[in-house]
């Protein structure tokens, strides 16, 4: 529990009738009963108690819910007792817990996440203490840490991996840097291993090399990349995808496309078609990626963010 105990018993109660156990901890010169002591403090002393008196060597031990009232702290100093507790005494301990704290005290093989998929039950074992709290919250836990230059590049990335590998996207965050040299700086802190969980850095395919960075496929900027290609597919179901007349929308990025700043190509088509700039964009890179991008540039994208999930 963190706390300095001067010792720690078991005392027998004739309170309620009968005689019964009752753990009995000592700290600063008092002894305390369970009557009084926190649910942690109580719960923490009847599993040492029972471990160190009720199980011999070789055991199977099963614990439900190991971190029930226990904080943080408490929680990972159990664990690592357990642990040296099972080496000395050959026990083997399978234990069910909700706790990332947990969780982050077992190495990848001990960690077991029970999946029900079709009716049947399934364990996955080798999960991140991130993604198994994704699979038991609504908020998603991040695995990686992907960075990309703008949110045309998140944008394009997203729609990538949902065309080639969307069981990436409930372990990642995608998160926009800014400038290029923004993005060169992370490159050089994920190689040296900097962050405190995996990190990939993506820069736009007009960037050169860069030291612990990956290069967005196209081998020019997102915008320029999307609109050569979909303009090839002769603007390819985009127009189903959003609802617009398919003369009126190839017309509006035919016009874009004559523009010298390529940034700006986006916002004019929307602004002529009538709708959100973000919306248009998500739906003309889900275009590109599904009938646009070849399985080799979808590796360049999936290939660095699966090295870091593993």
């Amino acid at each position: 529990m963190t706390r300095s105990y001067a010792s720690g018993r078991e005392a027998i109660t004739d309170i309620g009738g009968g005689k019964r156990p009752v753990p009995v901890l000592s700290i600063n010169g008092k002894d305390i009963s369970a009557f009084h002591l926190g649910a942690g403090e109580f719960t923490m002393t009847e599993l040492l108690q029972k471990l160190q008196t009720h199980v011999p060597r070789n055991s199977l031990i099963l614990i439900d819910e190991v971190e029930t009232s226990l904080h943080p702290r408490a929680q990972r100093k159990l664990m690592r007792d357990l642990a040296d507790r099972s080496r000395v005494n050959e026990w083997q301990i399978i234990l069910t817990t909700h706790s990332p704290y947990v969780l982050g005290e077992l190495p990848p093989v001990a960690r077991g996440y029970i999946m029900t998929t079709g009716g049947q039950k399934q364990v996955v074992f080798g999960v991140s203490p991130d993604y198994a709290m994704t699979k038991m919250d609504d908020e998603i836990h991040h695995e990686c840490d992907v960075y990309v230059e703008d949110n045309r590049a998140k944008i394009m990335v997203q729609e990538a991996l949902v065309a080639y590998a969307p069981e990436f996207l409930d372990r990642i965050r995608i998160t926009a840097f800014g400038t290029a040299s923004v993005g060169q700086a992370l490159g050089q802190m994920a190689s040296t291993g900097r962050f405190n969980r995996p990190s990939v850095v993506f820069l736009d395919g007009d960037q050169a090399d860069s030291v612990g960075c990956s290069i967005l496929p196209g081998e020019d900027a997102p915008e320029r990349v999307v609109f050569d290609s979909l303009r090839a597919k002769q603007w390819t179901l985009l127009d189903a995808k959003i609802c617009r007349d398919f003369a009126e929308l190839s017309d509006a990025c035919n016009r874009a496309m004559t523009e010298s700043d390529h940034h700006g190509w986006v916002h004019s088509v929307a602004k002529s078609m009538h709708i959100g700039s973000d919306t248009l964009w998500e739906s003309m890179c889900g275009q590109w990626a599904s009938n646009c991008l070849s399985k080799d540039d979808a590796e360049a994208i999936c290939d660095p963010i699966r090295a870091a999930l593993t």
